[in-house]
Parts: structure tokens; sequence; C-alpha cells
């Protein structure tokens, strides 16, 4: 008994040893990737290339220079639908835009409650797509799209940029207007978005409080002060016409029906880098309102696990694996990097799953030393205290970066409550990544890309609290 009790201690040793070593130098190497994406994050902001813009009240609700057409695929999104049409209506004081919502026949609830928000509004136009539901949303979003080529022609005016929503958006006034002054040195923009707080769900509900922040005040930020390409988020995103019609020209040449790929899982995302390599210039813009407010979009996201991890397992499998197999890797060296950085999800899994495993193992050694045995070391590399050490120095860098910027658009307790928040982050990060392996495998096996879409409940504009499922 003895004897095979030090055997499956040699072994959790050995054990112990190489999941140190994996561990530690793929996190060093995330970590040298992140201290290069900060410096020059600090960089583009000392020489002010890298600042947030303001908008005054009165250039926030100014004509726009042409027509802007808002897309919105909506399937089974009854409850909040109404309140997303409503708000924007009343927040946007500009007349010369159009709201094409997309509908299903067999889905009248959402129907009933796109017709009723609209109510009469000449501004907005209900889609009904010709074939049930769900497609998918790339399916939805070219049929809204042939809906605005049939209107072009009839009335012969010509729309200057599509903006796409979803259908719990909350949008801001100023919107409009600085996307279409944007758009007036860029082809493409995305503003940030902005995940509202959800008392009910501190947990996984706050955790995209954090990404989101990090991610639309400094990635981003660095990827347009690089000039790299600029993924769309698919909302709060504006694309001239011209550029999105030679977009819908090479997908028709390759029997695609519009410009949005109905194959694809991140449809949007996908179109915002095709802006970069038809040529087009993309822009990533933050500006504040004239009372210090960010012109971004306003949701509630997913407010349990299991929502979550699907939502992030689709993100994943579209990013990382299709965007691998469809985009490659084209494009200037930053965009190769970006590129990299975006397609990470999969390896980050893993390594977080090692790393947690990790301390799985940690916790079984520590009982025998704790009670005094000795059951010795493994001989190890003398490189593995320095990656120990990195790995100690990016956990308490990387926590206190997240948690300030936090702090400094949500409030202090937020920016607490985002250190807490890094170990639910990192699970629904390793489901996500392990479902998204299997969901891309079902893919190769002939399986079909479906709409698996977030279900919502509440919107910001409605509720005082409240999550979405």
């Amino acid at each position: 008994m003895g004897e095979l009790t030090e055997l499956g201690l040699s072994g959790l040793l050995f054990v112990e040893q190489e999941l140190l070593i994996f561990a530690g130098f793929w996190v060093l190497i995330g970590t040298l990737d992140e201290l290069v994406i900060d410096g020059c994050w600090l960089w583009f902001r000392l020489r002010g290339s890298a600042g947030t813009g303001r908008i005054s009240q009165a250039a926030a609700h100014a004509p726009l220079r042409g027509k802007a057409a808002v897309f919105i695929a909506a399937w089974q999104e009854e409850q909040v639908i109404g309140h997303t049409i409503r708000h924007a209506l009343s927040a946007w004081r500009q007349d010369d835009f159009t709201l094409y919502v997309g509908c299903y026949g067999n889905d009248a609830a959402t129907v009933c409650a796109a017709m009723e928000g609209a109510g009469m509004d000449p501004r907005v136009r209900v889609v009904i797509h010709e074939r049930a539901g769900p497609t998918t949303k790339a399916d939805c979003l070219n049929r809204l799209y042939r809906a605005l080529c049939a209107d072009e022609d009839q009335t012969d005016q010509r729309y200057r940029c599509v903006i796409l929503h979803d259908s719990e958006d909350m949008v801001h006034p100023a919107e409009l207007a600085v996307i279409d002054r944007g758009l007036t040195s860029a082809d493409f923009v995305q503003l940030p978005v902005r995940p509202e707080p959800q008392p009910a769900s501190r947990w996984v509900g706050g955790h995209y409080l954090d990404e989101f922040t990090e991610a639309h005040t400094k990635s981003l930020v660095v990827r347009d002060a690089l000039g790299a390409a600029i993924p769309a988020a698919g909302v709060g995103c504006g694309f001239a016409r011209d550029m999105l019609e030679r977009i819908a020209v090479g997908r028709q040449r390759e029997g695609n029906p519009g410009p949005f790929a109905a194959e694809c899982l991140t449809e949007d995302y996908e179109l915002g880098v095709l802006v970069s390599r038809e040529g087009g210039r993309a822009r990533f813009l933050r500006v504040r309102d004239e009372k210090g407010e960010l012109v971004a979009t306003r949701a509630y996201f997913p407010a349990r696990f299991r929502e979550a991890i699907r939502q992030k397992t689709r993100w994943i499998h579209g990013i990382a694996f299709q965007g691998w197999e469809r985009l490659g890797w084209e494009g200037k060296p930053a965009d190769t990097w970006m590129a990299l950085r975006d397609r990470r999800g999969p390896l980050t899994a893993i390594v977080l799953a090692s790393s947690y495993a990790l301390v799985v193992v940690e916790g079984v050694l520590g009982i025998p030393r704790i009670l005094g045995w000795d059951i010795g070391t493994m001989p190890g590399p003398p490189l593995l205290r320095w990656l120990i050490a990195a790995g100690l120095f990016s956990l308490v860098w990387r926590s206190l970066l997240r948690a300030t910027l936090t702090a400094r658009e949500y409030g202090l307790a937020e920016g607490v409550w985002a250190i807490l928040r890094i170990p639910v982050a990192n699970y629904i990060a390793i489901m996500a990544g392990r479902d998204a392996l299997a969901s891309y495998i079902r893919t190769l096996r002939g399986g079909q890309v479906t709409w698996d879409k977030t279900r919502h409940d509440a919107h910001p504009a409605s509720a005082t609290g409240g999550a979405s499922a």
C-alpha cells in the first residue's frame, strides 16, 4: 500500500511539473502579448491619437448627410423588439432614416410587437421573410438588404449608410450623428457596446461589463490607431452603402444572395474584416456626449451560465474556427496579429483548464505536505521559477487593469466585482471553448449551421432591473 501511495504521489508530482511548464509557457506568451497592447494603448493616449471625442447636443440632433437604413433581424423577440423600436424613434431626432425590422410569418408575436412599437411612424418598415423562421441571422439580414434595394429602385433615392442593431439594443441619441460623421472619412464605423449592470446577475451578467469595457476602451482603440481591420460587433456599426454593395457583389459571385454570409455564425465580425480587405477604411470611435455619457449601444447580456456559454460558444466557433477557415491570414502584419488574438479562444480555454487542473493537483499535494510527509519534488528546468513569477505578475497586472477600467465606466463597486468575477469569466471561457470545438467538428461532419440565438426578456429602456435569459 505504501508503494502504491508513493507511486501515486510521484505521478502527481510529474503532472504538477508538466502542467506548470505548459500553463506557464502559454501564460508568458499571453502576458507579453497583452503588455504590448497595453504599451501601445498608453503610447497612443500620450500622443493624443487614442483619445475620446466629444459631440455637442446640437451636433447630435443635426440632420444627417444622407439617408440611413437601420437593420434589425428579429426572431422570437416579442419581449423586447417593441421597446427597441419605440426608444430608437424617440431618441433619434432625425427624420432621414428608415428602421428595417426583419420578422418571420410563423412568429406572429414578434411581428405584432414590432408593428405595435412602430405605430404609424413612416420611419419603420417591418419586413416579413418569405421563408419560415428561424433561418439564420445573416439570411434575415440579406432579406432586409433586398428590401432596401427594392425601396431604392422604387423611390430612386439611394441610402448613404446601413447600420446594424439587435432586437434588444438601447441606442444612444447621438449614435446616428456620430456614425454619419465618421463615414465621411471611413467606409465602416464601429461604436462601443456597453453591457448594462444586472443586480440579479452580478456574476454571469456582470462579467460582460469587465470584458467589453477592456476591449472597447483599450484593445479596439489600439486596433484603430494601428490601422488594423476592425471587426463589426453587429450592433452600433455603420457601413457605407457603396462598400456594402461592393461586398454584396462579391458574395453574389460566390452564390450568396447578399452581403451577409448565411453559413457563418459571426457574419458581422466577418463583414467588418472584409471592409479592410476590399480596400476600405474602418474606424472604432469612442465619443462622449455633453453629459459625459459614452455614445454606445446598451443592452442586457445573458444572466445565466447556460446562456452565456451558448453565446460565447457561437462567438468562438465563428471567429476562431470559421474565421481561420473562411478568412485565412491575409492583410497587413497588424491584421495578422489581431487575427491571432481574435482566434485564441480555443487555446485560451485549454490553458485556463490546465491552470485550474494545476490548482487541484496542488491542493491534493498540499495535504501530505501539511501533514509533514516528505514527498519530494520533481527536478524542473531552471526557467520554471521565472514562468511561475511571470504568471503571478500577469494575474495581478491583468486584475488591476481590468478593475481600473471597469471602475472608470461603472463605478468603484463594479471595479471590485471585476476582480471577483475573473474565475467566473474563466469558467465560461473553458466551457465555451470545449463546446465550440465540438460544434465545429459537427459542422465538419455535415451538420447544418443554425441561428443559435440568445433570447431576451428585458430591455434597459423599460426595466429598472431584470436580466436577459
